[in-house]
């Protein structure tokens, strides 16, 4: 079994790329996997050819080993290699050759209106593909960073795949949001970046860290947007570069900055040790500043 794997990188270019539902389920479905507990039933995607599966930590929580039946209808034993309750991510590893692998999405922009597609087991029903479109990204979710879609999610697809008009994963299946029990057409996903950031550390042992800033921030109110530092936590990044309470923080690698939602949601999705280039506001001028990410334990 899998002990370690290369640090997640974009998608080759080269791959071609699917052009609608039907060429994206079978695309996909061949890496998509159902995993059986004895407390349920789960969904999990082959990451690494070496045989890492992903999939949501509350899937496979309390077990050592899983019952995992890939799409081409072999059961095998899975061993848990890991999971993090703090952002719901799990690593399962399996023995076995010739394994589809699915390619990942991360680094690659995920745009609000673009085709999602969901893939798992369903209340046991496996192989099930329901499609909608990607509602929001960086829903900040139990404290995650998540993508928000209207494809059918529900019981059963926790860990499978949400994936993109190219076949590339965007996000890992978690949670709906429902008032009546069933599928309301809000469902979410954690996003591909936390996800393989996380899954390299459980992978790698030892403890998982998040990229950190050092930062506590509150909302601007003054209708500009941004977050306002509150506090520069001492011995963290923000206060080696000089971040100062009242600064408002406007876009992390360019990327606009609305909320305090938006800033953990920036720097989540990095890995830590990675450097950003943070744009705030302090007075009336406006500065850049390039920050190398610390980690915390979460």
């Amino acid at each position: 079994m899998a002990a370690g794997r290369t640090p997640a990188a974009p998608a080759p270019t080269s791959v071609p790329a699917p052009t609608n539902v039907a060429e994206v389920a079978a695309a996909v479905s061949p890496t998509v996997v159902q995993l059986e507990t004895e407390t349920g039933l789960g969904s999990g995607v082959i990451y690494d050819a070496s045989g890492l599966i992903l999939t949501a930590a509350h899937v496979v929580d309390g077990s050592d080993t899983v019952d995992v039946r890939l799409a081409d209808g072999r059961l095998l034993k899975g061993k848990v290699i890991g999971t993090h309750e703090v952002t719901d991510v799990g690593v399962v590893a399996i023995d076995a050759d010739r394994l589809p692998v699915a390619i990942l999405g991360y680094g690659i922009p995920t745009r609000v209106g673009e085709t999602a597609v969901a893939l798992g087991s369903p209340f046991g029903f496996d192989q099930t593909v329901t499609a909608g479109i990607v509602s929001a990204i960086g829903r900040n979710v139990n404290g995650i960073p998540m993508v928000q879609t209207d494809a059918a999610i529900n019981p059963g697809n926790s860990g499978g795949p949400l994936v993109n008009a190219a076949g590339q994963v965007i996000g890992i299946n978690d949670i709906i949001f429902t008032e009546g029990g069933g599928n309301d057409g809000i469902g979410f996903a954690i996003a591909i970046e936390v996800a393989i950031v996380v899954a390299d550390q459980l992978v790698a042992g030892g403890d998982v860290q998040l990229a950190a800033l050092g930062t506590a921030t509150i909302p601007d109110t003054t209708g500009e947007g941004g977050a306002i530092v509150r506090e520069v936590i001492p011995g963290l990044p923000a206060e080696a570069a000089g971040l100062q309470v009242g600064d408002r923080i406007i876009t992390v690698d360019g990327d606009a900055v609305s909320t305090p939602g938006d800033l953990f949601a920036a720097v989540v999705t990095h890995r830590p040790g990675t450097s950003v280039e943070v744009e705030f506001v302090r007075g009336d001028a406006t500065q850049l500043v390039s920050i190398v990410l610390g980690g915390i334990k979460l």
